[in-house]
C-alpha cells in the first residue's frame, strides 16, 4: 500500500508563494576547484586539448587555436575559441594565433548556422576579472547563438537556463558540421540544414 505524503504542516516551513526548481548538479560549479592562474592542468583551457574530443568537449582543433564547448552555456551551442598557448590578453597573441582565432570564430558561426539556425549571435571576450572574465589567465572568445525568447522569465527571475540538448550531443553535431562549415565559409554559401530544438524563432529577441 502506497504511503500518503506527509502534510506540509508537519515540517518547519515559512510559505513564501514561490515554487522551487532544485538543481543539485550546479554544486559541481559551486564547490569545485577554481581555475588556476598558471598554465597546466589547473587551467581548464590548457587541460581540455590534452584530452580526447568527447572527454574534453573539444569541437574542432586547429594549428594554433581550438574550439571547445562552454561547460556552463548561456544557450545550446555556446562555444569558446581558445589559443593553445596560455596567454591572458588579446594583444599577447601572435599574428598566426590572431588569424586562426578569427577564422575559427567564423567557422563556428558557420557550423552553428548549419545545425541550429540562430537568429543572431553574441561574440566577444572579457579581458580581466573586472570585465567579467571567469578564467582571466587564458584568453577565450565566446560565440553565443541567440534566439528570440531565450531571455525569458527563467534566467531573468529564476537565474536558471533551460537547455534542450546535452553538451555532448551539441558537440557531436557541431563537429560533424565543421568540414561543411569550412567549405561554406570559403564559398560564401551559408544555407542551413536541419536544426536542433530551440526557442520560438518568431519571437522578438529580448533587448533588441
Amino acid at each position: 500500500m502506497e504511503r500518503a505524503p506527509e502534510p506540509d504542516t508537519d515540517f518547519a516551513s515559512v510559505p513564501d508563494g514561490f515554487e522551487r526548481l532544485w538543481t543539485p548538479h550546479r554544486m559541481a560549479y559551486i564547490s569545485g576547484e577554481r581555475p588556476s592562474e598558471d598554465a597546466g592542468d589547473g587551467c581548464p583551457f590548457c587541460a581540455a586539448p590534452g584530452r580526447g574530443d568527447a572527454e574534453g568537449l573539444v569541437v574542432h582543433r586547429g594549428e594554433h587555436c581550438y574550439v571547445v564547448m562552454n561547460l556552463f552555456p548561456y544557450n545550446p551551442g555556446h562555444v569558446l575559441v581558445c589559443p593553445y598557448r596560455h596567454v591572458s590578453l588579446y594583444v599577447d597573441l601572435t599574428d598566426e594565433e590572431t588569424v586562426e582565432l578569427a577564422r575559427l570564430t567564423k567557422e563556428a558561426i558557420g557550423a552553428l548556422d548549419a545545425t541550429s539556425q540562430p537568429m543572431g549571435y553574441n561574440i566577444g571576450m572579457n579581458q580581466g576579472a573586472v570585465a567579467g572574465a571567469g578564467v582571466q589567465a587564458h584568453l577565450h572568445q565566446h560565440v553565443v547563438p541567440r534566439w528570440g525568447g531565450d531571455m525569458n522569465f527563467l534566467p531573468i527571475i529564476g537565474q536558471t537556463k533551460a537547455l534542450p540538448m546535452l553538451l555532448e550531443d551539441v558537440r557531436s553535431r557541431l563537429g560533424a558540421a565543421w568540414p561543411a562549415a569550412s567549405a561554406r565559409a570559403a564559398s560564401g554559401d551559408d544555407q542551413p540544414t536541419d536544426a536542433w530544438p530551440t526557442t520560438d524563432r518568431s519571437a522578438p529577441a529580448a533587448g533588441s
